[in-house]
């Protein structure tokens, strides 16, 4: 097998290569100055179990990423396969930013007041612990001060890979017993 060359990467190139690597979609909101913000994104993870802290990226120029930075809160919604017009929604430019966005929608406060909709698989509700600028986007570092799966019904997640929404499959066969302890994925 031949060595990768290297050269300078092209946003091009690298959102093509990316698109391979599934992801979760979440809901990120926030409220701040009577508006409601939302936005659809792939690019959510947890960071620590202590203190808990959560990230999620998104581009400086947001008006969300300014809500979140003037509230100093924001709240994240991971999304079920029934929830894909949701996500379709608010990953329309100009959709998540509007007085009153969520008054079709069934939601919950979050602790903090961000709007977490009705039927996301978990959701976690947090304060705004750090703003990192990574390139061209800002990495939201939030302290989670509430978590829940209300969603947890049987919905199953929904998924990004290769520029579409896909549904998880079936689970893969189950691995014989080793000796080496099983903690999951990032343990």
């Amino acid at each position: 097998m031949s060595a990768p060359v290297r050269s300078e990467v092209t946003a091009d190139a690298l959102r093509a290569a990316a698109r391979h690597w599934p992801t979760g979609v979440a809901v990120l909101t926030a409220r701040w100055g009577g508006e409601e913000h939302a936005k659809t994104v792939s690019s959510f993870t947890t960071l620590s179990l202590d203190p808990p802290l959560i990230g999620v990226a998104l581009s400086p120029r947001s008006p969300l990423a300014a809500a979140v930075h003037d509230s100093g809160r924001f709240a994240v919604a991971v999304l079920t396969d029934r929830q894909e017009p949701l996500a379709r929604r608010f990953a329309t430019p100009g959709a998540g930013r509007a007085a009153g966005s969520f008054a079709d929608l069934p939601v919950h406060p979050g602790d903090g007041g961000a709007p977490v909709p009705a039927g996301a698989a978990a959701w976690f509700a947090a304060e705004l612990h750090a703003e990192l600028p990574v390139g061209d986007h800002v990495l939201l570092v939030g302290r989670v001060t509430a978590a829940g799966a209300d969603g947890a019904d049987g919905g199953r997640p929904l998924l990004h890979h290769a520029a579409r929404y896909r549904l998880l499959g079936p689970e893969t066969p189950s691995a014989p017993p080793t000796s080496l302890p099983i903690r999951g994925v990032g343990a």
